[in-house]
């Protein structure tokens, strides 16, 4: 083990993340009261120009007329790009008036540190000037070929930042992908071309203790579907999937959570390894397989996410 270690920045359970336009007040209500562990209301992608000021005003109405921590919500509002100009009023607007119900604020198409510290700096004035108690978190979206060029360094970028996510759908197209399908396979790729991207995000973020997401998978309709990326996603590590419609929660949910099968077989092993220390031993045999300390270390990871399930954190 290496002497220098990033200890996990913040523990939020993210199995299922739903997406929620910030310009239709109903969806908004209703993803307070769905099965989602985590809410990001949308001001990018999912509003159009023209509803962009109207959706900001919705989303600060429903930070500040929603219990979300009664409903067990993890809430984060998605800003506007830094190239534009509806972003610098997403943050103040928001985090002014509403801020002290926000927990992270998503950045989307983050391509240098950089972004990351324009936020951060709007982020620590407006929580001075309003003398907020607690600290709101970052979130990084990885979604241009520039991201995942720089995201090492972004997943250093800042004190604030705790998970970096993938967006598939921008990814491809910065990177013209041949593909309309957002998050699905290409059958002309000999397995899952989103692997490497994938992979080398989680990478960086486990170096450097932050939760690695999975972001939308396009055709609501097609559950199986749905359910084999996110399973490529969970081999990977990582945690959690975006949700672009309600039937998608309970699927994502279902992936990121470790079956009860695989808690048993985690707490045995745990009970092996203490009994094999105890009689001097490194490694120990557990149905017909060899365990040691990597084995404890993958088993506890399996314990850890069942109790934060359990917990409802």
């Amino acid at each position: 083990m290496s002497h220098t270690i990033y200890k996990p920045v913040a523990t939020r359970l993210q199995r299922s993340e739903l997406a929620v336009p910030g310009s239709n007040p109903t969806m908004i209500e209703k993803a307070a009261q769905s099965g989602a562990d985590f809410v990001f209301l949308d001001l990018e992608d999912a509003v159009a120009p023209p509803e962009k000021e109207q959706a900001r005003r919705n989303v600060i109405q429903a930070l500040n007329d929603i219990d979300w921590v009664a409903a067990g919500k993890t809430v984060s509002v998605r800003i506007n790009g830094l190239d534009t100009h509806y972003m610098y009023r997403d943050m103040v607007d928001v985090v002014e008036q509403a801020g002290q119900f926000v927990d992270t604020i998503l950045v989307p198409k983050v391509g240098v540190p950089s972004d990351l510290y324009l936020v951060e700096a709007l982020l620590n004035q407006i929580e001075m000037a309003k003398r907020f108690e607690r600290q709101i978190g970052l979130e990084a979206l990885i979604e241009t070929a520039l991201g995942m060029a720089n995201v090492e360094a972004i997943a250093q970028a800042s004190p604030r930042l705790e998970a970096m996510h993938f967006g598939v759908a921008d990814y491809a197209a910065y990177n013209r992908a041949r593909t309309t399908n957002i998050g699905g396979l290409n059958p002309h790729y000999p397995g899952d071309q989103w692997h490497s991207a994938l992979s080398r995000m989680t990478v960086a973020c486990r170096a450097y203790g932050l939760r690695p997401i999975d972001g939308p998978f396009g055709d609501f309709n097609d559950p199986e579907g749905y359910l084999d990326a996110a399973n490529r996603a969970a081999a990977l590590g990582i945690e959690g999937k975006w949700a672009i419609h309600p039937s998608q929660i309970e699927l994502a949910n279902e992936v990121f959570s470790p079956p009860e099968v695989e808690v048993t077989r985690a707490k045995r092993i745990l009970v092996a390894l203490e009994e094999a220390e105890a009689a001097g031993r490194g490694a120990a045999d557990l149905d017909g397989k060899m365990i040691d300390a990597a084995s404890a270390r993958m088993a506890q990871n399996v314990i850890d996410m069942n109790n934060a399930i359990a917990a409802g954190q």
